[in-house]
């Protein structure tokens, strides 16, 4: 194997390396996969670019390896092609009790918590730092059944929520009276800002004085479909396009789509103290609407009624290839 290695890198041969990462999955050689991992990146120092090989072999180490051997991919820079952060993927088969003697204090570790959290983990009491997502570290009783990704050995899938059905369509209304609530409408457009920075992606957000369908009125839909969604449905619709990277950006990970979740319910509730997010998310009406034209690609759409104070926020945000 050391033979056939060095002169695969020698000769740059990236089909050869996936070849031999292949098979040595299929053999569960995990050490030898980490030593093609070390030899390919090592590689630069000859002026050799391995990185799609560096990147594959910490991606399927992170997925398919014991506990202790996935856990030593997590560290920053590792698998910048890999279809999804590692901090996600190490959490989809390992269990945090297996992960944490092996893991490095500090913040990729906290997300690799956090993703274990979302996949039904109570972790309240694990050495974690607080501080760096600021999220209960188990899920509380108003929160989805968060859409979670499957990451295979060649391929991922990133599934959004079930859109909802039974938008029912409204008349035309009035101009509506915007109402300047920075805070609030930044962290909407954040929900979907690598699909904006990092691909095709475009989004708008608005904050009237009115109901709902005004706030979407706002955005230039004149006479849109509404349905009413429960809460959780709209936190896990604004997790999923958190969490990704739309069309072409990079993905951001489920634990950080929770968190801009929360952080947007929040700022709709005009607070930053994150512990009121469920108080806030029973308070408001939740809505999916669509301009009664057929979307394709990403698409998230949320109108929010806030009855109390008589306001109302909307957004839109869509990608496509």
């Amino acid at each position: 194997m050391t033979d056939e290695l060095d002169r695969l890198v020698a000769l740059v041969d990236l089909d050869g390396l996936v070849r031999l990462v292949d098979a040595l999955c299929a053999g569960r050689d995990w050490d030898g996969l980490v030593r093609l991992r070390d030899r390919c990146r090592g590689a630069v120092t000859t002026g050799r670019q391995l990185w799609p090989a560096v990147s594959l072999a910490e991606y399927r180490l992170a997925l398919l390896a014991p506990a202790v051997v996935a856990a030593g991919t997590v560290r920053d820079g590792a698998a910048p092609f890999a279809l999804g952060p590692l901090t996600e993927v190490v959490a989809q088969h390992h269990r945090w009790a297996d992960l944490a003697p092996a893991l490095a204090p500090g913040p990729l570790r906290a997300y690799v918590a956090h993703e274990r959290v979302l996949r039904g983990e109570d972790l309240r009491g694990s050495e974690v730092d607080r501080d760096v997502l600021e999220l209960p570290l188990v899920l509380q009783p108003w929160e989805p059944a968060y859409p979670l990704p499957q990451y295979r050995d060649e391929d991922a899938s990133f599934d959004p929520p079930p859109v909802p059905t039974g938008t029912s369509l409204h008349g035309e209304r009035p101009s509506p009276e915007l109402v300047d609530d920075v805070d609030a409408t930044e962290a909407l457009l954040e929900l979907a800002g690598a699909w904006v920075r990092q691909s095709n992606g475009r989004a708008l957000a608005a904050a009237v004085r009115g109901d709902h369908v005004d706030a979407v009125a706002a955005l230039g839909v004149r006479r849109p479909r509404t349905v009413e969604i429960g809460g959780a449905d709209a936190l896990a619709w604004m997790a999923w396009a958190a969490a990704s990277g739309g069309a072409h950006g990079r993905r951001r990970g489920m634990a950080q789509g929770r968190f801009a979740a929360w952080w947007a319910v929040a700022a709709l509730g005009g607070t930053d103290d994150l512990a009121e997010a469920g108080d806030v998310v029973g308070e408001l009406r939740w809505f999916w609407w669509d301009a009664d034209e057929p979307v394709t690609g990403w698409q998230l759409h949320l109108g929010v009624h806030d009855p109390h104070e008589g306001l109302a926020w909307a957004l839109t945000a869509t990608d496509a290839v």
